[in-house]
């Protein structure tokens, strides 16, 4: 007769031998489930892009055209490429993020391809074909850090390195021969025939540096300072990052002259510091310094000045320095609840209403309840990055797929924003939505990234076996 003691041991070992099984299958099907998933929503996003792009030819031209066929055939290769290294080389990857970037970059390219027809741009000329082709692009960038990145550990290694990029990027507008101006601003490069906004890129390489400088100094940054009507303010020698990049915004508002670009950077650096150490006393200094500089600037930069009288009464010059904004307006307001109708409505009255004012295309053609589901495919993804970053293994993961959830999320914002007249009009563009290039490739990287680190969070249950 065997011992109560023998009994339960052997009633563990089975249990342990169970819960091993379990996990192995488990493990086994995982991929597979996500391998699934993904493809399935991918090739709804697909169809999606596809019935939208038919039911402009239908009511624009009349009949389904061939305009967009071998572009669009290069785009879908690139993004059944992309599935199939993110599940070779990443196969716990979050199965959501990528359907949910090509669902918003297929709906950006429909409509710039309805006002390209509105316009009777074809070709090469055709701003949808070269979306299209740059967008071929931007995903094979995406499958090349999938590749060479394997581990993302290997990015805190080189975070001075990615800080020193970052700001040879940004200064890269500013030399004369290849630096550029375009509507004002002057954060492109042109070389040769192509013209690319380097500031893109930095914004991922600032991230990492903000996530591997943060993890450094994170103790000094969090634990020391006064409180202040219960709010525990940091030293005066702790400031100095803080002032560093306040005055580094500062830099690309007066010499570049783009306020979004000098507000997404800012708002960056600010919320990773806040996820890094969790004292609102930062928010509270940073939102005060950039409330100051935006005042001062709008007292002393003509062009800042424009901006915000245009903002608080666009109405006063609606065919002068905000004719943009009213157009932008009036075409939202055309749209209604549920839209015009692919097609049917007059986006291209709006200046830039392929770029900066896509939104508001989309808009009037789709009406808020189109508008409502982008914004849901928008904070869909950033709730999966901030999930990422929440349940990351190591601080430095944390903070990275925090912050590059941070930069698409104030990036929307900034843009909705603006056009909605939430915040003054920036002139930054919605990602995946809006044509350009540069945008493209960095958004592409960081849902490379946001994957990346997903593969590195294994939130398997605990299997709770009864016996």
């Amino acid at each position: 007769m065997s011992s109560p003691q023998s009994g339960d041991a052997r009633t563990f070992d089975q249990t342990r031998t169970s819960e091993t099984v379990l996990q192995r299958i488990t493990a086994l099907r995982a991929p597979r489930k996500l391998l699934g998933l993904e493809l399935s929503l991918l090739l709804f996003a697909i169809a999606v892009g596809i019935a939208a792009v038919v039911i402009i030819d239908l009511t624009v031209v009349g009949a389904p055209t061939t305009e967009l066929a071998p572009a669009g055939a290069l785009f879908v290769i690139a993004l059944f490429a992309l599935h199939i290294t993110i599940r070779r080389i990443t196969p716990d990857g979050d199965p959501l993020i990528m359907p949910i970037a090509a669902f918003l970059n297929v709906i950006g390219i429909a409509m710039i391809y309805r006002i390209d027809l509105a316009q009777q741009l074809s070709g090469w000329d055709a701003w949808a074909v070269r979306q299209l082709v740059w967008s071929s692009i931007a995903v094979f960038a995406a499958i090349v850090v999938l590749l060479v990145i394997r581990n993302h550990m290997v990015l805190f290694r080189y975070t001075y390195l990615s800080g020193l990029g970052a700001v040879v990027l940004l200064l890269l507008p500013m030399l004369p021969g290849i630096g550029q101006t375009i509507n004002g601003a002057r954060v492109w490069i042109h070389i040769g025939g192509f013209s690319f906004q380097p500031g893109e890129i930095a914004k991922i390489l600032l991230a990492i540096f903000f996530a591997g400088y943060l993890v450094r100094n994170r103790d000094s940054l969090a634990m020391v300072g006064k409180k202040i009507l219960g709010i525990r303010f940091p030293r005066a020698r702790d400031l100095g990052p803080l002032l560093v990049f306040w005055l580094a915004a500062m830099s690309v508002l007066v010499f570049q002259r783009d306020l979004g670009t000098s507000l997404l950077y800012f708002g960056l650096f600010l919320s990773m510091l806040y996820l890094a150490t969790g004292r609102i006393g930062w928010i509270i200094l940073g939102v005060g310094l950039f409330l100051v500089g935006g005042i001062v600037a709008s007292q002393t930069l003509a062009y800042v000045n424009v901006r915000f009288a245009n903002w608080l009464d666009p109405f006063a010059d609606p065919l002068g320095g905000s004719y943009q904004m009213v157009q932008g307006l009036f075409g939202m307001a055309n749209g209604g609840m549920t839209g015009t109708g692919l097609g049917q409505g007059y986006p291209f009255d709006t200046p830039e209403s392929r770029s900066d004012y896509i939104f508001a295309s989309l808009g009037e053609e789709l009406g808020l309840i189109g508008l409502f589901v982008i914004l849901a495919a928008y904070l869909l993804l950033v709730g999966r990055g901030l999930r990422i970053g929440f349940a990351g293994q190591d601080d430095f993961g944390k903070l990275l797929a925090s912050g590059l959830a941070f930069a698409v999320a104030l990036q929307v914002f900034i843009v909705v924003g603006g056009i909605t007249r939430v915040i003054p009009l920036t002139g930054l563009t919605a990602p995946f939505l809006a044509a350009g290039g540069s945008s493209l490739v960095s958004n592409w990287m960081i849902i490379a990234l946001l994957i990346l680190l997903s593969n590195s969070v294994r939130n398997r249950p605990k299997l709770v076996i009864r016996t």
